[in-house]
């Protein structure tokens, strides 16, 4: 038998038969409205890049934090959804300049920017993939492990200010990046559940998502960042007994 001669038939790749028709039109809207975000955030990132301003990095995040309020308090209705739009967009906006002005204060390695958005393109991609192949509520149980890890988190964080340890700082971002992952598959299948029992808000749904994906980004930045400082300082160090030993 030759394996060769097997069909593989693509379209069924696209059918997810445990979730209902009107929850996948759902799941359209949520995901029109995050490639939507994705490119505004993008253009924020490029004016911010083109301008340099490092300052705009704290009223960017302040500025978000505000549209993101008004989003929250404005509700979802037909007459509401141009509005809703629009802020969402404003908070996309102003959420791309918060990464690459982190970027240009701290690590200054504009070059790794994209790979980091890269990576964090496949990442996103694969366990959202990963969540909506898989059986219904089967990721629901990692809210409260994923909750529970981000507290140990935020407590190791704060210890850290007064031991300043570099070793529980890259901790954190490695299990951070990894704890970001599992939301990655607990919002997917949550979105699932509530759209299924009538919460139909895809702008508030593409918000949990797209926070998903930011704050992955930073993490998976700033990992890439220290590394290649890491590179940079033993190249530096190597160059500088290479010439002492001359």
């Amino acid at each position: 038998m030759n394996i060769f001669d097997r069909k593989i038939n693509f379209d069924a790749l696209l059918k997810f038969s445990h979730i209902t028709p009107s929850t996948q039109q759902h799941l359209k809207k949520v995901y029109a409205s995050f490639a939507l975000c994705m490119f505004v955030a993008a253009a924020g990132a490029y004016v911010h890049v083109v301008t340099r301003f490092i300052q705009a990095g704290l009223l960017s995040a302040l500025g978000s934090l505000g549209l993101m309020i008004w989003l929250m308090a404005t509700p979802h209705s037909h007459e509401t959804e141009q509005k809703r739009l629009g802020l969402l967009a404003g908070f996309a906006f102003l959420t791309g300049d918060v990464p690459v002005a982190l970027d240009i204060m701290v690590f200054s390695f504009n070059s790794i920017l994209p790979t980091a958005f890269m990576g964090t393109a496949m990442i996103f991609t694969c366990f959202t993939l990963s969540a909506l192949y898989a059986r219904r509520r089967s990721y629901l149980f990692l809210g409260g492990i994923l909750m529970s890890a981000m507290s140990l988190m935020v407590l190791s964080s704060l210890g850290n200010l007064f031991f300043g340890s570099i070793w529980l700082f890259q901790a954190n971002l490695y299990v951070g990046l990894v704890v970001m992952c599992g939301f990655v598959l607990f919002d997917t299948q949550l979105i699932i559940e509530k759209a299924e029992n009538g919460d139909k808000d895809y702008i508030w749904h593409c918000v949990d998502l797209f926070l998903d994906f930011v704050t992955l980004f930073r993490k998976l930045m700033m990992i890439l960042a220290m590394n290649e400082k890491q590179v940079k300082t033993i190249l530096f160090k190597k160059k500088k007994k290479k010439k002492a030993n001359l």
